[in-house]
This record gives structure tokens, sequence and C-alpha cells, in this order.
């Protein structure tokens, strides 16, 4: 059978056709990219393969080799040498949680009453029809992770979720992904305006967890702090070591983080990190990984006093696993996720941190964090095929997805914001008539 063989034009129009429907994932069409400049993400110098071609089978990832012909039958698109990577990952975001930050209604990242602290968990507030995710996948993001940011407790803010952001159906990836809690800053004064008791009460809060009894034939202790729906979410906790994903940014506080994960054997992500660089050494040898901002560059409080914008490069100088989110400017959690991560990542680069480590710490490095690796993050085989092609360097703002495939499919590039572009265009300024009556 010959080949069907579309220009990029032609993807980029298939794709546009493609529009909102749901994402096929037992299509059993097999995909060739060829003429790529591919970045697999398959060893540490970020897997690049020249004039590549990507079998894609099932919607999932075959094989990534140089001057291949595609196979026999597949529908061939061709790259003309544009960059592919994986579809991206922003770290720390809000999607799918908050729709309007100015409007209360539309805010499900956080607890301002009632009972749950470490039990709040993010998944049951998911709305899969965010106005803001087609937006983001249509800036090349297909995996994100979301978080909460506050709840009824002085040390825990809950179960955040990795999501799939996909068009049509569920966005939930991993549920229970990592358990936040916050220190220092603004939320010292959750702990009684002292750091010092915030660090006690999460050490109490995981010891009341440790002897715990679910079967509750040990009654539990009259003066327990954490009540029975927070200590059995901490007890389940320690038994499938979920991550800790610590929101600290003063050096002092990153060294209480890494000695609590130490005592209580938890995987830890540091969240922020503005003074990480400090103790670079001890992150790398702990194996404890960062997810930073890299336009913190200035201190927005005293615990941020050695914020710098070649924190990135530092941090991976010494052997830390970085991933980014741009968390200062919090709308960037959720509207322009996308773009806004992947202008983040350019600065990283302009301030010393390599090409390739960029790109790792936007795809595989997040996927490895927060436990989808196995789905998610390379170009190896067996893996969901998410990729992007480029029209230049991604982590160029001028820069953007040419083709978005999301497990082998074309997602739309049409959102609200694309229609609203096309209905009240300036060319349509002196029509006579309103949209709706025009011809």
């Amino acid at each position: 059978m010959a080949n069907k063989f579309l220009s990029l034009a032609s993807a980029m129009a298939a794709a546009l056709a493609f529009g909102l429907a749901p994402t096929d994932a037992s299509a059993s069409e097999t995909v060739a990219i060829v003429h790529a400049q591919a970045w697999t993400m398959a060893d540490a110098s970020g897997g690049r393969v020249d004039d590549a071609t990507i079998v894609i089978r099932d919607g999932r990832y075959d094989s990534v080799v140089a001057k291949e012909p595609p196979p026999p039958g597949a529908r061939v698109i061709d790259a003309v040498g544009r960059l592919v990577t994986p579809g991206l990952m922003n770290a720390d975001t809000h999607l799918g949680l908050v729709e309007v930050s100015s409007l209360e209604e539309t805010r499900d990242h956080g607890v301002s009453g009632g009972p749950l602290g470490a039990a709040f968990d993010v998944q049951y507030g998911l709305n899969a029809n965010s106005m803001l995710l087609p937006v983001a996948l249509a800036d090349g993001l297909t995996r994100a992770a979301t978080s909460p940011t506050a709840a009824s407790d002085p040390a825990f803010l809950g179960m955040g979720a990795v999501l799939r952001i996909q068009p049509g159906g569920s966005i939930l990836d991993r549920a229970r992904a990592a358990m936040y809690a916050s220190v220092g800053g603004f939320a010292t004064k959750q702990g009684g305006g002292s750091r010092s008791a915030q660090w006690q009460l999460l050490r109490n809060a995981f010891d009341e967890a440790k002897t715990y009894a679910p079967s509750k034939t040990v009654p539990a202790p009259r003066d327990q702090l954490q009540n029975s729906l927070n200590i059995a979410a901490l007890h389940a906790m320690l038994e499938t070591h979920m991550p800790l994903a610590m929101r600290v940014a003063r050096e002092s506080d990153i060294r209480q983080a890494v000695a609590l994960a130490d005592d209580y054997r938890l995987p830890l992500i540091v969240l922020g990190g503005s003074e990480a660089w400090r103790c670079a050494d001890l992150l790398a040898a702990r194996k404890v990984a960062v997810v930073l901002d890299p336009e913190a560059d200035i201190p927005w409080t005293f615990d941020e006093l050695g914020a710098r914008a070649d924190n990135a490069a530092l941090l991976a100088k010494a052997g830390v696993t970085i991933a980014f989110s741009v968390s200062g400017n919090t709308i960037h959690l959720s509207h322009n996720a996308g773009a806004a991560v992947r202008e983040g990542a350019g600065l990283a680069v302009a301030n010393g941190l390599s090409f390739a480590e960029a790109l790792k710490a936007l795809t595989i490095h997040p996927a490895r964090m927060f436990g989808i690796a196995d789905r998610y993050g390379s170009m190896a085989r067996g893996l969901d095929a998410d990729l992007v092609i480029w029209s230049g360097d991604p982590l160029e703002p001028a820069s953007a997805p040419d083709l978005v495939l999301v497990r082998g499919e074309p997602a739309s590039q049409i959102t609200r914001q694309t229609l609203l572009r096309d209905r009240y265009a300036p060319k349509h300024a002196q029509e006579r008539w309103p949209p709706a009556y025009r011809p």
C-alpha cells in the first residue's frame, strides 16, 4: 500500500478539521513523521536525532531512527527539518481547578473552612471543560501537575494530581500524585507566626500517622491533633511513599525539608526553591527534585533574598533534577500556562542552563518526579505519542506549535481566543452588519 504523504501544511489543516472531537486512543493508523529534528529525551544529552523518522502505531511511539523510510501504508507528515519534542509538561499549575481567579465560584484549588487538611484531594474538582485547557494544548502542553494552595490545616495543603491535557474525556492522569505542604513566607501565619511551629506540626502529623491503626483496634490518643480524615491520608502517604511537595524558598527551610523527608523516608520535591542553589550539592546527594520559577530573580519576601537568575543552571550543574513552573506570577498557573513555562525555560537557558536540560525540565524530568514516566516524557517505544512539531525554537516566545499530536492524533489549535480573534478581527471593523448576519 502506498504511503499517504502529507505536507506540514496539510497536517495542520487536518488538525483544524479535527476540531474538538475526542482523541481516539485506540486508533490503529500508523503515522510516520519524517525529516524531523527529534529530541527524544532518551538519554542525558536529550537524545537528539537529526533527519529522524518518528513512527507511531496505535497512538504510541514505535521507533525514532535517522534517515529511515516510512513504513508502507503509513500516514506520512513531513516535518521539513523542524524541531520535534514530546508534548510539554508544566510541573506546577492550577489547570482544571481555576477558571477566573477573581471569581470565587471558579476556584477549586483551596479550602477555606471545614476539617480537610492533608485529606483535601483536588481530583474531585477537576473541570475537563475548562476553556483554559485548549489554550494550554495549543501551546504544546499535554501534561500538567495541578496543585492545592490552601487547606484548613497549619501544616498541609492537600493532595495534587497530574493532568492529561486532551480534547474530550477525562483529564485525570494520576490522582494523589503528591502531598503538598508550605512553610515560610506568607504561609508562616498558619503556624502561629513561626516557621518553627510549622516544622513541629509537620513532624507531629507524620508521627501520628505512623501510629494510626486503620482497623481501629488501637484507639487514637485523646490529644491527637489530626482528625481521622487527615491522619488516614497521611498514613496512606507513608505506606505508599507518596512524594512530599514542599513549598519552601529559604535555604534553612530547604534543609529542614530534606531532613524531614529523610526521617520519614519520603521522596521530596522542592517547589519554588529560590535559594536552592545554596544547597545544590545536598539536593543532588539526596536525589531531591526542584520545581523552580526561572523568572524568580528578585526577592518577593525575606525568604527569597538569595534569588538569582542562574538558579536552574547551578542546580543542573550540581546534578539536581529540575522542572519548571512560572508560579511567581500566579495568573500563569492557569492562564497561558503553556506559553509562560516555555518562556521561563528560555530565560533559564539565557542564564546558563543548556538547551537539552531545559527540554528535559519540560518533559522527562517532571514525568519522573510525579510518577508518569512509564507512559509519558520521552519518545521511548510504547509510551503515549504526545508530541509537538515546532515552528522554531520552542523556548522562544515568538515560536509556536505547528502541529500537536495527542496519542498520535492531531489536536485542534482552535481556542476561544482564536474564535474571538477571527470574529472580531480589525478587517471586520467597517462592515455594516454584525457577524451573525454576514453572508
